[in-house]
């Protein structure tokens, strides 16, 4: 990434203080206080850690474990901070990954599949004795998640998929359904290097996002959440798009409920519809209103709705696949 211009009076202060910084230290702060603990599990074992997943975790043992998913952007806390007294108050412990290369999570091993970050949540998972579990996927988490449904599907007992396009195909960017023609745009877009690019990833996703951004912060963003493993997650987004087909997707057999924000201009809607189709009944379709992609961050109350409405129902009562609209 090339050096910031030089900040302004303002700047410095913003910079020297680091807003972002002192955001990501509240959100470690809210995890602590909801009763979770930090743990760094390390792949295959602590003497040779090839592979590190660093996870928020139940001080306790759970016993009705629910592993949430981030997607790209900062690190989970960012993420999933607002749906933790929620999710705790309605009888879940919830278990919050690092995805590998993003936050504390990392790998000296060149795969950068979907499966390869299956493989190390669920590696991970067995390390702390949790073999089966409910799991909620965000955007790229969804990719994951649904890859872990898919290859254990005695671990995982019910899914859902917030905005996560895993229907999408690679011809679909030259088709013009998504913002972006290609491969290489979608990584410049999802990783943001400079102020202007995150302004237009922040526009994309949020149907209202905030009317001024600084530069001075969006500098501080970068720096702080935003500068490691720049080439790593760009791998993660060429080994996710390129060559990707619906014919090669497996269906999941594992009641599926797939949320979406209305006004998803990252993920159109078409794809939740596309998603519910390839699932063949199997699961349900929740829109959320006045929501873009972003609609676990812009919506978290109608999000953790769906959420534990979905968790809590009897198994008669997921077999309902009818749309809702929120």
């Amino acid at each position: 990434m090339p050096p910031p211009p030089p900040p302004s009076v303002a700047g410095k202060a913003a910079c020297f203080l680091s807003f972002a910084a002192a955001r990501d230290r509240c959100f470690s702060r809210r995890f602590l206080a909801a009763g979770l603990r930090p743990l760094a599990v390390h792949l295959p074992d602590a003497a040779d850690p090839v592979t590190t997943v660093h996870m928020w975790v139940p001080a306790s043992p759970p016993r009705n474990p629910l592993v949430l998913l981030h997607g790209f952007g900062a690190s989970a806390t960012w993420q999933w901070y607002p749906y933790l007294r929620p999710l705790i108050a309605a009888g879940f412990d919830p278990i919050v990954p690092d995805l590998v290369f993003f936050g504390n999570s990392c790998s000296r091993l060149p795969d950068r599949s979907d499966m390869f970050q299956a493989w190390s949540i669920k590696a991970a998972l067995d390390s702390i004795g949790v073999k089966r579990f409910g799991l909620v996927g965000v955007s790229y988490g969804g990719f994951v998640g649904y890859r872990m449904a898919a290859i254990y599907p005695d671990a995982v007992e019910r899914v859902i998929l917030v905005c996560a396009g895993v229907c999408l195909e690679e011809k679909d960017l030259a088709d013009g359904l998504f913002p972006v023609a290609s491969v290489e745009e979608a990584a410049a877009l999802l990783v943001p290097r400079r102020p202007d690019e995150v302004r237009r990833l922040v526009r994309l996703t949020f149907v209202r996002p905030p009317p001024i951004m600084p530069s001075c912060f969006l500098w501080d963003y970068i720096k702080v959440m935003g500068s490691d493993h720049i080439q790593e997650k760009t791998e993660l987004l060429h080994a996710l798009i390129s060559g990707r087909d619906l014919s090669t997707l497996p269906k999941l057999k594992q009641k599926t409920l797939i949320v979406w924000g209305e006004q998803d201009k990252v993920f159109p809607v078409e794809l939740a519809h596309r998603l519910k189709r390839h699932l063949q009944g199997n699961s349900r379709l929740s829109v959320i209103h006045n929501a873009g992609h972003a609609v676990n961050l812009e919506k978290p109350n109608d999000v953790c709705k769906n959420i534990i409405d979905f968790f809590h129902e009897p198994p008669a009562a997921v077999e309902a696949s009818d749309e809702e609209m929120v």
